[in-house]
C-alpha cells in the first residue's frame, strides 16, 4: 500500500522533508482539546475506536511532531 502524501510546514520537526512533506511512517492527529495529552510513539490499543469530531481542520493538531536534533 502506498503511503499518502502528508504536507507539513513545521520545518523544525524531525520528520519534515523537502517540499514540506512529512516523512513519518505513521502520524497521530488529535483535536485541540486533547493537545496536552501525551501519546507514545507506538499508539496503544486503548485508543482504537477513540473518536472525536473537529469542527474544522484548524481545530486539529499533530502529535507526531518530534524536534530535529541540533
Amino acid at each position: 500500500m502506498e503511503k499518502p502524501v502528508v504536507k507539513c510546514s513545521v520545518a523544525n520537526c524531525h520528520y519534515w522533508g523537502q517540499g514540506n512533506n512529512c516523512n513519518a511512517d505513521s502520524i497521530m492527529i488529535e483535536i485541540d482539546s486533547h493537545a496536552g495529552k501525551h501519546y507514545d510513539s507506538e499508539f496503544a490499543s486503548e485508543f482504537e475506536g477513540h473518536q472525536d469530531q473537529a469542527s474544522s481542520a484548524a481545530k486539529t493538531c499533530c502529535h507526531t511532531f518530534k524536534a530535529k536534533a541540533k
